[in-house]
């Protein structure tokens, strides 16, 4: 089934936007683009900027927009392929990104908070740090799937879940990763670090899909 040319039309000039930004992020710290294109190979990103962190940066904004611009056109894509839908309105995509936008930075603030209440901020910094920086990772992929996506053939629903799940075992690696290089740091607070993993990590997201589904 074809997919109409004013989605299409849409869905190509918020993948141009998101090339757009990660072309001026690029710009803005290029020395930093570059180690950041190797953060899953290496901690050498994480262990050189995670020290310098800054309530607002630039890079981070723009990383985040194209997060969030990059999970909207795949959410909407997931959507349309799964509803066998072709005509789903475009305020979805806005839909979309509010969401997505709100979701993430509400849980930010609740990761923070906890952390100042069980007093592992030190922790939670560093853990938050490596996982945003590999969410943005992801998001920087998403553009070449999404364009693959939306102009190179029709995919199955099959094919929605083997990105989710490639996504999945990516942010696995992640949390193994952050395991290894804190483990004394984790050992002397694995019951906060525990409850954390609960409230925010695991809870959140079956909250999500209670609502979702």
């Amino acid at each position: 089934m074809i997919r109409t040319i004013i989605s299409n039309e849409l869905l190509t000039a918020l993948l141009v936007i998101g090339l757009i930004i990660v072309a001026i992020g690029k710009a803005v710290a290029p020395k930093r683009f570059e180690d950041f294109l190797f953060v899953i190979e290496n901690d050498k990103y994480l262990k050189i900027y995670s020290r310098d962190q800054k309530f607002i940066d630039a890079f981070d904004i723009l990383l985040f927009i194209n997060l969030i611009l990059s999970l909207a056109v795949f959410c909407y894509q997931f959507i349309q392929t799964a509803s066998n839908t072709v005509n789903l309105s475009n305020t979805i995509l806005l839909k979309l990104s509010i969401g997505l936008a709100c979701f993430i930075l509400i849980k930010a603030f609740f990761e923070r908070l906890i952390a100042r209440v069980f007093n592992i901020e030190k922790l939670i910094d560093a853990y938050v740090f490596q996982k945003i920086s590999y969410k943005y990772f992801l998001g920087i992929l998403l553009l070449p799937v999404n364009a693959f996506i939306l102009y190179a053939f029709k995919p199955s629903i099959s094919v929605f879940y083997a990105i989710v799940i490639l996504f999945i075992l990516v942010n696995t690696v992640s949390f193994i990763n952050f395991f290894k290089t804190h483990q004394t740091l984790l050992k002397n607070n694995l019951f906060y670090f525990i409850l954390y993993l609960c409230a925010l990590e695991i809870a959140p997201y079956v909250i999500l899909y209670k609502v979702c589904f």
